[in-house]
């Protein structure tokens, strides 16, 4: 069986990256998109990747169009959004689909270490999840990415230790990362 440092991928420059290049590492991987509701969570990202980079902290940002068409920009114009609206710092990868026959193979794996999403906390995301899941072509499978900005965390020994619903808030989480590094 495959383990995480054996994926690549592309970067928005179709640059080959290797996860390997993060051995030692945590990681949070996330499925982007610049038009979403969630969008406003890239704030909370990438203050929490100011504050921890320096520590051993990364962030994998791959947009995805899969989810109503909210990532419809190409890698560089997605970039542009990215840092000048929400300053991010860390680059975004290549465009992906993380569902379906022409899904990231990391992402593949990334579903099948942590299978579902937490149940949503809160009347509010619990409303939002049950809007979402009755959008026509967002699959109920087991498994699947319900929506943008699913996100996963790694830890430093490459072992998928959580997954985060598109909800899920980067406060809500935080410490669960801090506590990592």
């Amino acid at each position: 069986m495959a383990d995480i440092y054996d994926f690549k991928f592309k970067n928005r420059k179709g640059e080959e990256i290797s996860m390997a290049d993060y051995k030692g590492k945590v990681i949070l991987i996330v499925n982007t998109a610049t038009g979403c509701g969630f969008t406003p969570q890239y704030e909370g990202i990438e203050k929490l990747y100011e504050e921890l980079h320096d520590k051993g902290f990364e962030v994998l940002d791959f947009p995805c169009n899969q989810f109503g068409h909210q990532a419809p920009g190409d890698d560089n114009e997605i970039h542009e959004f990215c840092t000048a609206k929400y300053k991010t710092q860390f680059d975004q990868m290549a465009k992906v689909e993380v569902n379906g026959d022409e899904a990231l193979p990391l992402w593949n794996y990334l579903k099948l270490e942590i299978p579902d999403d937490p149940e949503p906390k809160g009347m509010k995301n619990k409303l939002a999840m049950k809007a979402i899941s009755k959008i026509p072509g967002v699959s109920k499978e087991k498994g699947f990415i319900k929506w943008n900005f699913t996100k996963f965390v790694v830890d430093r020994n490459g072992k998928v230790v959580y997954r985060f619903g598109p909800t899920d808030e980067v406060k809500d989480f935080a410490d669960k990362i801090k506590e990592l590094i």
